[in-house]
């Protein structure tokens, strides 16, 4: 599979070790307050499909107190994407055995919540599960569903020749032209989506008429999740929402001779979502009324290209902000260093972030296999490596080294542990 081995070992989950007795509010066990947090994947890490990795069990085991309470701040940090929060962390706290609120819970669309240039625009959205209810959660205020847009131009829809009209069918007349398009994960119906959102892309958000000169630049594009691979319960990896996003660009650059532009990528491993994890991990230390700021993340996460990939960027971004202000002569804050992201994703919250490192841990429990058979030398198995990643980042080698390489998600717990010197 991907990069298969050559990692260094990573870092990082959750963790806090059970104490006899539950913490006064605002400290440990041990009498001091965390000063780090854990951002976990889900699907290859703690879940596989249906079914809990048995580790995940034990690693959370450690990570709580008597009361079941956990005693660092965590963030479930999935590309998964077609449920809502409140349905993911439902899931999550009958899979661990402790109580997961939604706010711990960053799905891949998670921070189009602050796209809110958008929110008030006509957008199509695409993907399974309740997309039109997560459209609205998430502040958008007009929402066009694909099946929607298919009943009201039924001639569009013509590979399911089943699904084909019998007999014309009248104009439409009413319809909403759309503004832009909102893709949460991979559809039911592939051949459905790629043409009706090629059609709306063409026709500048009105699919019924004639193609005449092809707008560019085209509608506004919102893309979350990007994994190309995912594990499920089967031995093999599946396809994901990446590989449907590599058709859908592929099949726009062959009509059109240019490339599909995205006005956002998320999910990981984009940076804003990131900063997104970071911010709602100090929400929960202030919280609890833990006093110590949090200082460094542990990322955890089965798949290179996205977790790995995600978490070292993220790190790459704290240490060039942190170089920025010390040089600017200014105190450490991520709003100082980078203006266009800031401006863009309207992070303002995030000022007070006083996160200064996020370590990858690579676990062999998802994508990822460790025994996999690899080349010997680093550089030889740099150059064989098949990029998974998105047309948009680029293969750096680095960023898919992982800072620690462990069995599974209860030992990156007690690996960050260790590190943070946590009993």
């Amino acid at each position: 599979m991907a990069l298969r081995g050559c990692l260094r070992a990573g870092l990082g989950l959750l963790r806090a070790a059970a104490p006899r007795g539950p913490p006064a509010r605002g400290r440990c066990a041990g009498g001091r307050p965390p000063a780090f947090g854990f951002l976990f994947d889900v699907d290859g890490v703690l879940v596989r499909g249906s079914q809990v990795v048995p580790a995940a069990r034990r690693a959370f085991q450690r990570l709580a107190d008597s009361s079941g309470r956990l005693r660092v701040p965590v963030v479930f940090l999935t590309n998964a994407g077609n449920c809502l929060r409140s349905a993911k962390a439902q899931e999550l706290s009958q899979a661990l055995g402790l109580q997961v609120s939604p706010e711990q819970v960053i799905l891949s669309h998670s921070p189009l919540r602050l796209f809110s240039q958008f929110h008030h625009k006509c957008m199509l959205v695409a993907g399974q599960g309740p997309v039109e209810e997560n459209a609205q959660d998430l502040g958008f205020k007009h929402v066009v569903t694909m099946e929607a847009l298919r009943k009201a131009y039924p001639l569009l829809d013509m590979v399911d020749q089943s699904r084909r009209p019998k007999e014309l069918p009248p104009p439409t007349t009413g319809f909403p032209a759309i503004e832009g398009v909102i893709l949460f994960g991979e559809p039911v119906r592939w051949e459905t989506s790629l043409q009706l959102i090629t059609d709306v892309l063409l026709s500048n958000g009105n699919p019924d008429s004639e193609l005449q000169n092809i707008p560019y630049p085209h509608l506004p594009v919102l893309a979350c999740n990007m994994d190309l691979l995912w594990m499920a319960e089967a031995k093999m990896p599946r396809i994901g929402h990446g590989t449907f996003l590599l058709c859908l660009e592929n099949i726009y650059k062959k009509v059109t001779g240019r490339e599909l532009k995205y006005e956002a990528l998320i999910g990981k491993p984009s940076t804003v979502t990131y900063r997104y994890a970071a911010y709602l991990i100090q929400q929960q230390a202030e919280k609890q009324g833990w006093k110590a700021p949090i200082r460094r993340l542990y990322a955890v996460g089965d798949n290179p290209m996205s977790d790995v990939y995600g978490a070292n960027l993220y790190n790459n971004y704290l240490k060039t902000a942190h170089q920025n202000q010390v040089q600017a002569g200014v105190k450490r804050s991520p709003q100082a260093a980078s203006p266009q992201t800031e401006d863009h994703f309207k992070l303002r919250k995030d000022c007070k972030n006083s996160v200064e490192s996020c370590e990858s841990i690579l676990v062999c429990t998802g994508v990822y296999r460790h025994n996999a058979d690899v080349p010997s030398k680093m550089k030889e198995c740099t150059m064989e490596a098949v990029f998974h990643g998105h047309r948009d980042f680029c293969f750096d080698p680095s960023l898919v080294e992982a800072s620690h390489i462990v069995q599974d998600v209860n030992d990156a717990v007690l690996l960050a542990f260790k590190k943070e010197n946590w009993s």
